[in-house]
C-alpha cells in the first residue's frame, strides 16, 4: 500500500471541490488546454513556467487508464513540455494507479489550508532593518524577489546554506534578461499575482506569491535565500500574503508543502493539513538501465 500524508480529519468535500476548481482555473491565464477525456493538458503560451496535466474538471465518464496517461505523455513529449501530472489524492484517488502503470513515479506533498473559519497566526517579529511588504510592479526589489525562490528551491531544505548575495545578483540579472521579471510585473499589474518579500538593504532575502481566483488563492513559491534561513522570514512573508488575501476578499488560502518538515513550519502560521497533493513524473533511471 502507498503511504499518504495523514490529515487531522476526514476530507472536507466542499473544500476539495473549491480547490479543484481553483487548480483548473489558475493556469488558464497563461496556458491553453488540450482535451484528453478524463485528463486535461495545460500548455503554456509563450515563455514562463511550464505546466502539466490534471484530471478534467467535472468529468463523468470512465476513470483514467494507463492508456489515457500514455496518450498525454506522448503529446507532452511532442510539445517538448515536461512529462508531469498533478492532482489531489483525496479528489481523484484512482489516478495514481493509472500513472504508475504508465511508468511514472508519484511524489506526495502535504496540502494545508486556512479556511474561512481559521485564524492565521501572528507574524513573527523581525529586526528593524528587515521590512516585509507586498511589492508593486515597479518596485526596485522586484528582480531580486523573483530570483530568490529560484535559488531557494535549487538548494532545498530548511538549513542555512552558502548561497547568498552574489548568486542572488547574478540570478536577478539573468531572469531580468530572460523576461521573467517583466512577466511577473505584468501579472502584478493585472491582479493575477501578488508578490510579497522580506527586504534588507534594498534586496529581497525571501519572497513568495499568491494567485487569487475569486474567493480562493494558493500561496506558492515562498523561498528564502539559503544564507538567510532560520530567521523567520518565510513565516513573515507567508503572513503578509495571507493578510493581503484576507483583506481583498479571499476566504480560503491554501498551499502545498515540500514535505512534512516544511509543513510543520506552515502549521506555525495557522495552516492545517487537509489533503495530499500528488505529482507524477518519469521515474529516475534504475541502475543498469
Amino acid at each position: 500500500m502507498h503511504a499518504v500524508t495523514s490529515v487531522d480529519h476526514a476530507p472536507d468535500h466542499s473544500l476539495l471541490d473549491a480547490i479543484e476548481r481553483y487548480y483548473d482555473a489558475v493556469p488558464r491565464s497563461a496556458a491553453r488546454t488540450e482535451d484528453f477525456g478524463p485528463l486535461t493538458l495545460f500548455v503554456r503560451e509563450g515563455a514562463g513556467w511550464p505546466y502539466y496535466a490534471r484530471p478534467t474538471l467535472d468529468h463523468d465518464g470512465p476513470a483514467t487508464t494507463a492508456e489515457d496517461v500514455l496518450r498525454v505523455l506522448a503529446r507532452q513529449r511532442e510539445l517538448g513540455e515536461p512529462e508531469a501530472f498533478e492532482w489531489v489524492a483525496e479528489r481523484s484517488p484512482e489516478l495514481r494507479a493509472a500513472v504508475e502503470a504508465a511508468g511514472l513515479a508519484v511524489h506526495e506533498h502535504p496540502l494545508l489550508v486556512l479556511g474561512p473559519q481559521d485564524e492565521p497566526a501572528s507574524a513573527p517579529e523581525l529586526p528593524e532593518e528587515v521590512r516585509v511588504e507586498v511589492l508593486g510592479a515597479d518596485a526596485p526589489e522586484l528582480a531580486s524577489a523573483v530570483a530568490v525562490p529560484h535559488l531557494a528551491f535549487a538548494e532545498p531544505g530548511t538549513g542555512v546554506g552558502a548561497v547568498g548575495a552574489a548568486e542572488l545578483a547574478e540570478a536577478a540579472g539573468r531572469l531580468t534578461a530572460e523576461g521573467a521579471v517583466e512577466r511577473i510585473a505584468r501579472r502584478i499589474t493585472d491582479g493575477a499575482t501578488v508578490l510579497a518579500a522580506a527586504v534588507e538593504d534594498g534586496s529581497a532575502l525571501c519572497a513568495g506569491q499568491h494567485n487569487p481566483v475569486g474567493a480562493v488563492t494558493e500561496v506558492a513559491g515562498v523561498g528564502t535565500l539559503p544564507v538567510a534561513r532560520r530567521r523567520g522570514l518565510g513565516l513573515a512573508v507567508t503572513a503578509a500574503l495571507v493578510a493581503h488575501a484576507r483583506a481583498n476578499g479571499v476566504r480560503t488560502v491554501f498551499l502545498s508543502a515540500a514535505d512534512e518538515e516544511v509543513a510543520r513550519i506552515y502549521r506555525r502560521a495557522g495552516f492545517r493539513p487537509f489533503a495530499t497533493a500528488l505529482i507524477a513524473e518519469p521515474a529516475p533511471d534504475r541502475p543498469g538501465d
